[in-house]
């Protein structure tokens, strides 16, 4: 999706809509869950046996926002990314303070509701903390875990330090809105000279997060514990870790995200020229790294 970049005069629309027409190929659709409604899209192969591959995105994202990873012909899976509770029409969790089991909780429901017994999970940044947590509650139904800038949580961080990065992420919400938020804080997911065309998509995703499914991410994101969940789900020696991260990443740095694969003892996969978004910036390249680890896991490697 990096391959053209628009000129900055273009107007903003005129860069979203082709890719929301390339995005229409993959209808939004919900299920009924115990849970309640879950929304999602889906992509790739239907052949028997194909390996599932559930995609869960970060905290100002959406399902739309892999769409690089629908359009891949590499990727030899059947692909699956909801929304995740309080994003697009999926239903919000019930605790207005949640913790990752309420995640979990959601997750393990729309995967039995899809008939998905064993799957093989993406998380990216805030998806990261959901899939690890539900990886290290039932790692029987994980074939393995990819992690893409994966945020750490603040779980076992000191009470302030989790105070100020919660409140903070609230008082932006509270005073910008999703759309401000897009406005002001989406090129921050981006390499600084990242190209029109990814620049587009990350800030159309992050505008349409919705205040209440956000403020509950944030709560998730302040008493989440990736490296506790992780290090719960590698013991098993249920399936195979990778984690990679944008060589510019300011918001999961790659010094952070070495200290999550050290947990796993995977070497770190660094990106470059790819920002906190390297699935919409360099999608070629992230493709390439899901592609190696889904052979991995076909190979039964650990």
């Amino acid at each position: 999706m990096q391959a053209e970049a628009f000129p900055s005069e273009v107007p903003e629309d005129a860069v979203v809509a082709p890719l929301r027409a390339r995005l229409d190929v993959f209808p939004y659709r919900t299920v009924a869950t115990r849970a309640g409604t879950v929304g999602y899209r889906s992509a790739g192969t239907r052949a028997e046996g194909a390996m599932p591959v559930v995609m869960l995105h970060g905290i100002g994202s959406g399902a739309a926002s892999w769409l690089a990873q629908f359009e891949a012909t590499g990727l030899k899976a059947a692909l699956y990314a909801w929304d995740a509770p309080g994003y697009g029409q999926t239903t919000n969790v019930a605790d207005a303070e949640p913790h990752a089991d309420a995640y979990a909780d959601a997750l393990e429901a729309w995967l039995d509701a899809l008939g998905l017994a064993r799957v093989a999970l993406v998380g990216h940044s805030l998806g990261a903390i959901m899939a690890t947590q539900f990886a290290s509650r039932a790692p029987q139904r994980v074939r393995g875990l990819f992690l893409c800038s994966p945020a750490g949580g603040y779980g076992k961080a000191d009470a302030q330090v989790r105070l100020t990065k919660r409140d903070s992420r609230l008082a932006m919400l509270d005073k910008l809105g999703p759309a401000g938020m897009a406005r002001e804080r989406s090129d921050n997911l981006v390499a600084p000279d990242a190209a029109t065309l990814p620049r587009a998509w990350v800030k159309w995703n992050m505008a349409r997060v919705l205040p209440e499914g956000y403020r509950q991410a944030t709560h998730l994101l302040s008493n989440g514990d990736v490296a506790g969940a992780l290090a719960q789900y590698v013991a098993t020696n249920a399936g195979p870790v990778a984690v990679a991260v944008g060589a510019q990443d300011a918001v999961t740095p790659p010094s952070a995200c070495r200290a999550i694969a050290d947990v796993a003892g995977v070497p770190l996969d660094i990106i470059e020229g790819a920002g906190h978004a390297s699935y919409i910036e360099t999608p070629d390249v992230l493709n390439a790294a899901l592609a190696a680890w889904l052979e991995r896991i076909t190979a039964g490697a650990r």
